[in-house]
């Protein structure tokens, strides 16, 4: 059995395209997914599964009548993920993982013409690493992320990447 990673995009924002968490698992479990455990609202899910599932989207919209792209991530998948991470000696709340559906094909004009001057950013694989000194509430670079590297994306920030690193070990967590 693996352990995966999914990443809901664009729920529970707003009030809008609501998914709560407690009503998702036992849909999950519903789809051969084990042991699975949710982390915040914003819809990290950690589960086992013989197999990556491929109609979380479309449970969603059956369930809920909104269908929101999710990034499925195994175990090891995630973790590289952490450990590419070139911003490791910032806050939690500074440095932001975007992860994409696909390979990004950036647009490095558009990103250096939008970007603040206190952002940084790498693009290391299939993940946009920000650093937002000052927060990501008025970038322009977050607010314009996809259109910049083509592609679907979801952020959480450091802290949410660590606690997900915290729950993986599955076998060790209490059954939720």
């Amino acid at each position: 059995m693996k352990t995966f990673i999914a990443l809901f995009r664009g729920i529970n924002v707003g009030g809008r395209n609501k998914l709560p968490m407690k009503d998702l698992k036992p849909l999950l479990e519903q789809q051969d997914c084990q042991n699975v455990i949710t982390y915040i609202q914003t819809g990290n899910v950690i589960f086992q599964r013989d197999n990556a599932p491929d109609n979380l989207s479309n449970l969603v919209e059956t369930h809920f009548g909104f269908k929101p792209d999710v990034m499925i991530l195994t175990k090891d998948d995630f973790l590289q993920a952490v450990a590419n991470n070139p911003f490791t000696t910032y806050a939690g709340k500074e440095v932001h993982f975007y992860f994409c559906k696909a390979l990004p094909s950036p647009n490095f004009d558009k990103i250096d013409a939008i970007k603040a001057t206190s952002e940084n950013y790498r693009i290391i694989e299939h993940v946009f690493y920000l650093h937002a000194s000052e927060g990501i509430g008025r970038s322009k670079l977050v607010t314009n992320v996809e259109k910049c590297l083509n592609v679907a994306a979801t952020g959480r920030n450091l802290n949410t990447v660590s606690k997900l690193v915290t729950l993986l070990d599955i076998e060790k967590s209490p059954k939720i």
